[in-house]
């Protein structure tokens, strides 16, 4: 560093010929660190802008009666299991007409069917399973851990010492 001290005159000119020669390999190959700084940037942003239009849905009277609607097929389903095994306990022999018609709809009607439900209640499931709160996780050493004698022991040399 000596010989550069003395063709160059002080550090810092050094330190001014390290920028400049930094600049200038910038120019040829992008800085990756201000590359992923502004990607981060540019999520946070359509996060915020994102977030922002569904900060306050207001709901129609449309948007009501939809959601009304929403959740009708689970109580219709379970009500209406129920209520064939009422039918079949009442009317038998009209209950094994009506089992007779559906023995005449064709399976892949059946498979479109399972299908439709299938979907229904996985989009369900899903869609809580998205818009559940996340935890944050515990640091290490956090005091809501749990307690645990073995471990303890363990630690204090108590156990095979």
């Amino acid at each position: 560093m000596g010989v550069i001290d003395r063709v160059l005159g002080s550090p810092g000119a050094v330190s001014a010929l390290g920028q400049a020669a930094q600049g200038v390999a910038e120019v040829f190959v992008p800085s990756a660190t201000r590359r992923m700084e502004l990607s981060a940037e540019a999520q946070m942003s359509a996060l915020r802008q994102l977030g922002e239009e569904y900060q306050h849905p207001a709901l129609s009277g449309f948007d009501r009666v939809i959601n009304g609607l929403n959740r009708l097929p689970r109580p219709f389903l379970a009500f209406g299991t129920l209520g064939l095994f009422v039918y079949a306990m009442v009317d038998p022999v009209g209950f094994a007409a009506r089992m007779v018609g559906l023995n005449a709809v064709p399976e892949p009607l059946w498979w479109l069917l399972g299908a439709i439900v299938a979907f229904y209640f996985g989009a369900r499931e899903t869609h809580y399973f998205r818009s559940r709160p996340v935890m944050a996780p515990l640091a290490p050493g956090a005091a809501a851990m749990e307690e645990n004698a073995a471990l303890d022991d363990w630690r204090a040399g108590g156990l095979g010492a």
